[in-house]
Formats: structure tokens, sequence, C-alpha cells
């Protein structure tokens, strides 16, 4: 029997992080450090077009020269110590629980762990952030069962580069037609296309309206029994429930096969 994985996305997939955490984190941050800026949502979903947070903060500040921040002739130095603290606050509001699982994930998770397929994430956040939305969506015991876990800087170009996604193939010892991923964004859609891994988008809060021509299908989410998908774009790859399941999965790898 052929070995498949189901690689998913963290932000945005595994729960709406982005929102309520991400940028939460961010502007606690920068409001201890006495920054004199805050992101709002608009700001920050085009921020989120800039692979991982470090990134971020740099093409945010070179957009806007007039913050000069102390430090900032040691801007590498300055950006991680940040980051690292913003990841802290990010992890203590992961295990508040304040921010759920998205429908359908950790339905999907373990239907494909039960039917036989391994399931990793591949995520520009830092594992640690990622460790903690995993346990906080799916349990520990779900979690153990899971191939891996790879993300923060392991790879030198974050998405939309497919880095993460071919380092993760690489891992797991698959082709990109034994794995189906499953994103939110663009710039996670272009990584995965680019990886040549086909890919589900489930749409999140940031995302709705950004453009994935390449995906099998276009969800508002992964859907529950008594919350059925909707499908926005693509294929109707969904089961005789009317959600993204195992048999979803097993349909688009055969025609990838």
């Amino acid at each position: 029997m052929t070995e498949h994985a189901l690689i998913l996305d963290c932000d945005g997939v595994l729960a709406d992080t982005e929102k309520d955490g991400h940028l939460v984190a961010f502007n606690q941050v920068f409001e201890e450090s006495g920054y004199p800026f805050r992101w709002s949502e608009d700001e920050y979903a085009v921020l989120l077009k800039v692979g991982g947070g470090k990134e971020r903060m740099r093409a945010y500040l070179s957009q806007h020269p007039e913050h000069v921040l102390a430090g900032a002739d040691h801007l590498d130095t300055l950006l991680a110590d940040v980051h690292r603290r913003k990841s802290f606050d990010y992890q203590q509001i992961i295990s508040s629980g304040r921010i759920p699982g998205r429908p359908g994930v950790k339905r999907l998770v373990e239907e494909a762990l039960d039917g036989g397929w391994r399931v990793a994430i591949a995520s520009t956040s830092a594992v640690s952030s990622v460790e903690a939305v995993a346990v906080a969506v799916f349990g520990q015991a779900t979690r153990e069962r899971l191939s891996g876990i790879y993300g923060g800087d392991i790879v030198a170009a974050k998405k939309p580069a497919p880095d993460i996604y071919l380092h993760a193939l690489r891992e797991l010892d698959l082709q990109p037609n034994q794995a189906v991923v499953v994103e939110d964004s663009e710039s996670g859609a272009k990584a995965a296309a680019a990886a040549g891994i086909p890919h589900i988008v489930t749409v999140s809060h940031f995302t709705a309206e950004d453009p994935f021509p390449d995906a099998v299908t276009v969800v508002d989410d992964l859907g529950e029994l008594d919350h059925p998908a909707r499908v926005r774009a693509g294929e109707d790859v969904r089961d005789e429930r009317g959600v993204i399941g195992l048999a979803s999965l097993e349909r688009i790898a055969r025609a990838n096969a």
C-alpha cells in the first residue's frame, strides 16, 4: 500500500489564530516596548502576505522609516528579541483556550490517522507556537500521533517559497503526489503549488478574498457532521456527509497518482 500524508498549515488552518492570537500578541509587545505604533486589522491583513513574524516586522519598518527604534542599528537582534517575547505572549493566549479549533480540522486529522495516513504540520511560525496550537486543538494524545511539526527558521525561505513543504516531504520520505496540503492563504497555497503538492484551501478571517487558482477545492471550512462544508471554488470533493473527510483525501490522491 502506497503511503500518503496530510500536511497542514497552522495559523488559519488549525485555528483562526491570526486576528485573535498573533495580532494581539504583536500589539501587546509593541505596547510593552514603548513603540509608537500598533497594527490595525487592515494593516495586518497586508503584512500577512509576508511569511514569518520577524519578516513582517522588518517589512513594516521599511515601509515606515518615521519609526526609528532604539537598537535599530542591530536590527536582526532587535527583531529576534521582539519576536521571542511576542511568541511567549502568543503561547499564553493559545494556552488560555480562548481560540477554538476551526470546524472539521480535528475530525479530518483523526480520520486521516485512523485511515493509515501520516499527518504533519508545516508552518512559518515558530515550532513552539505551532506545538501550542496543535495541543490546544487536537489534545495531547492526537498530537503524539503526528509524524512531525516543521516550522520557524528551519528553512532559508518562507512561504510563498516551497521550502517548508519540500522539507516536510524529505522528512516524510514522500513524493509530492503522495501528499495533500491544507492551506488558508495565498502565500501558503503558492508554496504548496510550487512544491507540486495538491492542496485544499479553507479560507480564514484574513484570506477570504485571496486568489487560489491552483487549489483542488476552496471551502469556507472543512465541515462538521452538523455543519457541512461550503464549496467556494474548484472541485466538490466533499464526501457523502458533506464534509472534507478521508474519502476526499483519497480521491485527491488517486487523481494525482
